[in-house]
């Protein structure tokens, strides 16, 4: 067998890879807040989320290819870094600026079916290296925007300029787009109309695709190492930047997430939480006139979004109870307090709560107050129906019916 001549490996790049993930515990470890830096329970979930982060790179190398792309897995509950929303189901595909794709497939019923172009993240050729977020979308589409056939079917074009003669629907490519991200909202977990994009090349020679270059395979090695450590350390920075400005429990804020990777038209708000056994945190809401979609969730300190199929961590307009007073509260407690928004922290004693309003007019910021757990029924309107834990097991063995049978991606 030969070695590469450059680096004596037998695979050239294979080496730099490994090494990149030898050193990748070093790297992340020191992004976690000093507070819970030394706590195993902590860094072991951080190497779950570094494995999600891997599976996610893997994908991404593996079909990636811009002449030949698909829509592959994004972020989720398998894939679970960023804080992935749990209505959302994420796919992206690779794309050339200067190429010419069509983008067809069913329009389904989803309430949100939008695609982002994106340029290059810090982890792909192009990407700003020193920079800690994704940078902001360069433009959105709106799949149910388009027209469709007698059957819901919709054909797109994506290029820089129109085709000369062609008459359809079609969208402008902005000329630093390197990806696109598609986001297909499903605030109604029963619902199986959801959209289906393709996507194929229509600019390059006919046929199937060519066996891959040894330069571009060995490309794709090179850049998969440098995702890895991108994904594992995204974001980590976030909860504690909030602990700092004072956003702890009772003082929430506003994210401006259209410069990292949020949606247009979308109002984020959110605080810090730090809660004991015996503590809750009671947010109170005023749900906007106008809104489009809602939802609240729950983060951990490593920025996974808590986990949603198997705990009642996360409420969206469809589920979350509203009451008489068009005010909506959230109890944030890791015991059940017996309330119908209850958001089960699952053992994390401190993280982050955030919500959304998407597309909405005379949205404010909620109050939040902390209190002793046996208090939350007296902060709650004298009709607020009682959940016993019958009745939760039932919610919850309900939920993960309905999201193990709905589409990861």
């Amino acid at each position: 067998m030969s070695e590469d001549k450059q680096s004596g490996s037998l695979i050239p790049g294979w080496d730099e890879f490994v090494d990149k993930l030898r050193a990748l515990p070093e790297v992340v470890v020191g992004k976690l807040p000093e507070r819970v830096r030394d706590d195993p329970q902590v860094r072991q979930e951080l190497a779950r989320k570094m494995q999600s982060a891997m599976v996610f790179s893997l994908f991404d190398s593996l079909a990636g290819d811009p002449d030949y792309p698909f829509f592959r897995p994004g972020n989720g509950f398998i894939f679970n870094f960023g804080q992935p929303n749990a209505d959302t189901v994420y796919r992206l595909a690779k794309v050339r600026a200067d190429g010419v794709y069509r983008l067809r497939g069913k329009q389904g019923a989803m309430r949100i079916a939008i695609i982002a172009q994106r340029g290059p993240f810090p982890c792909e050729p192009g990407g700003n290296v020193t920079a800690e977020q994704p940078g902001a979308s360069l433009d959105h589409h709106d799949i149910n925007a388009l027209n469709v056939d007698e059957d819901g079917w919709f054909d797109v074009i994506l290029s820089q300029t129109r085709p000369e003669g062609y008459t359809g629907d079609w969208w402008e490519m902005r000329p630093d787009t390197n990806k696109l991200w598609f986001r297909g909202v499903n605030a109604d977990w029963t619902n199986r109309d959801i959209a289906t994009p393709s996507i194929e090349r229509l600019d390059i020679a006919p046929g199937g695709r060519p066996r891959p270059s040894v330069d571009y395979l060995k490309e794709q090695l090179h850049w998969l190492g440098e995702a890895v450590t991108f994904y594992s350390g995204v974001e980590m920075a976030h909860i504690e930047n909030m602990r700092k400005e004072g956003f702890l429990n009772e003082k929430l804020t506003y994210y401006d997430t259209t410069e990292v990777v949020g949606l247009e038209g979308q109002f984020y708000f959110e605080t810090a939480y730090e809660l004991a056994d015996d503590e809750a945190l009671v947010v109170e809401a005023t749900v906007p006139s106008v809104c489009e979609y809602w939802s609240v969730m729950l983060t951990d300190e490593v920025f996974e979004t808590t986990d949603w199929h198997n705990n009642h961590s996360c409420l969206n307009d469809t589920q979350a109870h509203v009451d008489t007073d068009g005010k909506v509260r959230f109890v944030i407690s890791k015991h059940d307090p017996g309330v119908p928004n209850w958001l089960d922290t699952a053992g994390h004693p401190s993280g982050q709560f955030q919500g959304r309003w998407f597309r909405s007019e005379g949205a404010t910021l909620p109050t939040a107050k902390k209190v002793k757990l046996d208090e939350v029924r007296g902060l709650m309107p004298p009709d607020t129906p009682t959940v016993s834990p019958e009745q939760r097991d039932t919610i919850l063995r309900e939920r993960r019916k309905w999201l193990q049978q709905h589409r990861l991606w």
